[in-house]
Order: structure tokens, then C-alpha cells, then sequence
């Protein structure tokens, strides 16, 4: 595959983020409709374009949408939004560019994604806990670690298909998740 020249990447990272924005806008339309939610939770699936921008372009990328994402809720719902998101997709980026290096040794992609997802959650809480003053808030963990495990895994699900896709097509053979380490360099 050809090199993609920084003009190319900052209109592919603009397009990610684009669609990080649309899948957010469709999680906070659909909220109400999905049951068993615990209060204030959502899906996550803007969360995916976040790990794949991570992969595709390193972990700068994944923080520049983490924080996109947080202007956008800063702007469509408010302070508060704005802060939960920014604490829980700035703790969800520094995760994956942690684990960014593991994938396929002692990571899969559903690991991936439940721990990019348990750390989106505490830094939400953190962030709640810092905002109310009170660490009674603490105890709402256990809740928000199951529904990480089920977020997660559904974002680690989508990674398992997407991820061989986009390397397959040629376009994005420079993925660095999901393959051996001589490939990478």
C-alpha cells in the first residue's frame, strides 16, 4: 500500500471523527429506547471508532477523538457531559495506547475492548465523584464493571470483524493491531 501523505490522514481522521460524532448523536437518540441500562450508560459504539483510530493512526489519533467526542457533548448536552466524556475517553485512550502493543500476544480484541471499556467507565466515575464531592458514588462501580464487560465485548466482537477487513482491502494495511510484531516494523 502506498503511504498516505499527512493531508490524506488528517481527511481520513476527520472522517473518523465524523463518524465517532454520528454514532454518539445515535447513542444519545436511542438511549431512552435500549432497556436495562444502568442510569447514564450508553453503548459505547463511538468508543469503536476511537480503537480503530488508535490502531490505524496511533494513540495521538485516539486522544484527538476522545476529545472531539467530549466537545461534542460539551456543546449538545452540557458541562457535565462534556467532563464525564472527556474523563472517561481520555482514561479509555491512555488504556488502548497501553495495550496497543499487546494485541495478539497477551491481548485479543475482546480483552481490548472490555478494558478499553472498564477504564472509559472509572473515569466517568472518578469524574462524577470529583463533580458531586461525594465518594458514596464509588460503590456504582460494580454496576458500571458488568456493563463493561458487556460493552466491551461487543466492541471487541466488532474489532474481530472489522479489523481483518479494513486489513484485507490493502487500503489500511498498516493496522497495527492484530498482527505479529516483524509485520509492524
Amino acid at each position: 500500500m502506498k503511504k498516505m501523505n499527512p493531508a490524506q490522514k488528517a481527511a481520513l481522521l476527520g472522517v473518523f471523527g465524523a463518524l465517532a460524532l454520528a454514532l454518539s448523536f445515535l447513542e444519545n437518540t436511542l438511549l431512552p429506547a435500549v432497556p436495562l441500562l444502568p442510569p447514564g450508560a450508553k453503548l459505547g459504539l463511538s468508543n469503536l471508532v476511537t480503537v480503530v483510530c488508535g490502531a490505524l493512526f496511533g494513540p495521538p489519533a485516539a486522544f484527538c477523538i476522545a476529545v472531539l467526542k467530549a466537545l461534542f457533548a460539551f456543546v449538545t448536552r452540557g458541562v457535565t457531559a462534556g467532563l464525564m466524556s472527556l474523563a472517561g475517553g481520555l482514561l479509555s485512550a491512555a488504556a488502548l495506547s497501553l495495550l496497543l502493543k499487546s494485541i495478539g500476544k497477551t491481548v485479543s480484541y475482546l480483552g481490548l475492548g472490555v478494558l478499553c471499556a472498564a477504564a472509559h467507565n472509572l473515569g466517568q466515575l472518578l469524574m462524577s465523584v470529583c463533580l458531586t464531592g461525594s465518594p458514596a458514588l464509588l460503590s456504582y462501580g460494580k454496576y458500571l464493571l458488568l456493563f463493561a464487560l458487556f460493552t466491551g465485548t461487543l466492541t471487541g466482537l466488532m474489532l474481530c470483524v472489522l479489523v481483518p477487513r479494513l486489513q484485507k482491502s490493502g487500503r489500511f494495511s498498516s493496522i497495527k493491531i492484530g498482527q505479529p510484531e516483524e509485520q509492524n516494523q
